[in-house]
């Protein structure tokens, strides 16, 4: 009887396992929209694990610049990953690259695809009308999924019918080399859409990590506030910012302190995050606005990529 027992759990063990699996979906074809710094990054490693990419940007001219940055970041990797072998590397590349198929039309391509992932401006706006659009030319199965790193993934997702087959997918600059994806599950969002995203996360090579549609998700919800809150220390004059980032990179070991990571962040993109939560919620201490930094963003004093923010740069 226990014999009997024991191969009946096991039984229907394998069968739920099965069910399971057969029940996730596995992403072949993905489409990348947004040929920038995080765009690229995302269908490079994408292209790199097998996947076919189709990436997709508003002029020729920027999606070359992109195959431009991928093959020089491939070049890199291969570099290190095939040390012995120059002709493994190269092959690498090639193979990697002829992955990778670019188009400015998102809606030529996307009735073929298995998963859209959105890397552009953080403008809640286009972000809506770009995924209204595409959801009248995608598949049905297809899964859509936005790499905001501070809007509402709920707010994204109800320009579409597909809210169950909708997610946030936030990676981490420079893609290729950061590991950490977060994977942001909606209300609506299907338990069948979250585990194919953190299986195809695995599949890139990332440790996926969850989070509900909370703002800021888990990275940006603690390092920003952190971030403001040296800001305020400094307006306050409690310390020095020079004072500030010593204390906390001799102090709590982290690699930048909290001015020199803002400026090579960029203190618009800080701002925009900032003012965007202000307005979710008023009355949140964490998310008030800082007038040194509004000042500096005002004068275009954005941090390294512009010369100068809280610090000077040549």
């Amino acid at each position: 009887m226990a014999f009997v027992t024991r191969q009946f759990v096991r039984s229907v063990s394998s069968s739920s396992t099965a069910s399971a699996s057969a029940k996730k979906i596995i992403f072949k074809h993905v489409t990348v929209i947004g040929g920038g710094l995080m765009g690229a990054g995302i269908a490079q490693v994408a292209a790199a694990t097998g996947h076919k990419v189709a990436l997709v940007d508003q002029t020729e001219d920027i999606l070359a610049e992109s195959r431009k940055g991928i093959e020089e970041s491939l070049r890199k990797v291969a570099k290190k990953k095939f040390a012995e072998n120059p002709k493994a590397a190269d092959e690498f590349v090639e193979k990697t690259l002829s992955s990778i198929s670019t188009s400015t039309d998102a809606a030529s391509v996307v009735h073929s695809t298995d998963l859209v992932v959105e890397a552009i401006i953080e403008n809640l706006k286009v972000k809506t009308e770009l995924f209204a659009r595409l959801d009248k030319f995608a598949a049905e199965h297809t899964v859509f999924a936005s790499n905001t790193s501070s809007l509402q993934i709920t707010s994204i997702a109800n320009a579409t019918t597909r809210q169950d087959r909708f997610a946030g997918l936030h990676f981490f600059n420079p893609v290729p080399i950061m590991k950490l994806v977060e994977v942001i599950k909606t209300p609506m969002t299907s338990q069948k859409t979250f585990e194919s995203l953190m299986d195809f996360s695995k599949t890139l090579g990332k440790h996926p990590v969850s989070c509900k549609d909370t703002p800021g998700f888990i990275v940006n919800r603690l390092l920003v506030p952190y971030l403001m809150e040296a800001i305020r220390l400094y307006e306050r004059g409690d310390a020095s910012k020079e004072d500030i980032d010593s204390a906390m990179k001799l102090g709590a070991g982290y690699p930048m302190g909290p001015f020199e990571l803002t400026d090579y962040v960029g203190l618009d993109t800080t701002k925009f995050i900032v003012d965007g939560w202000h307005e979710m919620d008023v009355q949140n201490p964490l998310f008030q606005p800082s007038p040194i930094m509004n000042k500096l963003v005002a004068e275009n004093k954005l941090g390294k990529k512009t010369g100068e923010g809280f610090y000077k740069y040549k």
